[in-house]
């Protein structure tokens, strides 16, 4: 089916009815990420025959099989290394992958670190809610320090991980963050990191209410919602917002941009210098 992108935004056009309904628990904010990712695609005409979305293992990495278009559900931790070999070998298409905090982070964290390095163009939205949500909720990089996880009963004693933080110093084209909580701005910022000339890395603070916020004693989806809402913070440059998902304040919005030679252009380039096509 054709889609008339100057029409208004049906998700429904987007999605396999034949795979609903969907098996993410009532309340989880992953299904509004999932939403805010396909209306940015709609705003930006992107044709689904053109379009390929990689995922992994994890609540996040089910979303892929809801999504009407070239769709990749691949092993844990890998989605950005399939990836690079997609957007690499496929330039004409528009690549997203979909992870995660525990796929991107965790046994992913390396493949994430290069493929900032890198540069490539294709998009990563990483979905963090905390915890390791569909294996029974055992603690992940960003699980908050004293939160309590099926594997840390007695509260989580590790540091946690600033994804931003970490994609932006290893040198990702752009690097953004938003709540689940305003999905015109999530949506803007998805589309943003979708127009951008390199590799782009969106973290999306989401919820996991089953798991991480019934053991937390965080309320209900609709509390934990407004628990987001009650924590924005306007500041001189963007919102900030910190617990359930942080004991410090964290920025949301664009936190970097740069306009570094995106690698699949240069690798193609030495090829061309080279006399062929890479063997």
């Amino acid at each position: 089916m054709l889609i008339d992108h100057a029409a208004e935004f049906d998700v429904r056009d987007y999605l396999r009815k034949e795979m609903m309904p969907h098996f993410l628990c009532p309340g989880c904010g992953h299904g509004i990420a999932l939403r805010a990712l396909l209306w940015a695609l709609h705003d930006l005409g992107i044709d689904k025959d053109r379009l390929a979305v990689v995922s992994g293992i994890g609540c996040a990495g089910r979303l892929s099989a809801y999504i009407d278009a070239n769709t990749f559900h691949v092993t844990h931790g890998r989605p950005l290394a399939y990836a690079t070999g997609l957007a690499l070998a496929r330039p004409d298409l528009h690549v997203v992958v979909i992870s995660g905090d525990g796929d991107c982070l965790a046994i992913g964290g390396n493949h994430l670190i290069h493929a900032c390095r890198r540069n490539l163009k294709l998009t990563c939205l990483m979905l963090n809610n905390e915890v390791y949500g569909m294996t029974g909720g055992q603690v992940s990089p960003t699980t908050p320090e004293t939160l309590l996880t099926t594997t840390t009963p007695h509260g989580n004693t590790e540091p946690h991980f600033d994804a931003c933080a970490l994609a932006a110093a290893a040198g990702a084209g752009f690097v953004g963050r938003e709540v689940t909580l305003n999905v015109p701005k999530l949506k803007e910022l998805i589309r943003e990191g979708l127009t951008h000339p390199g590799f782009a890395f969106v973290e999306i603070m989401s919820d996991c209410t089953e798991i991480f916020g019934r053991k937390n004693n965080l309320g209900s989806s609709p509390e934990m919602m407004m628990r987001q809402k009650s924590e924005l913070r306007p500041t001189a440059y963007r919102d900030t917002v910190d617990m359930p998902f942080r004991p410090n304040h964290l920025p949301t919005g664009i936190l970097a941009r740069n306009y570094r030679p995106e690698y699949g252009a240069s690798y193609r380039q030495a090829t061309a210098m080279q006399g062929g096509a890479p063997r």
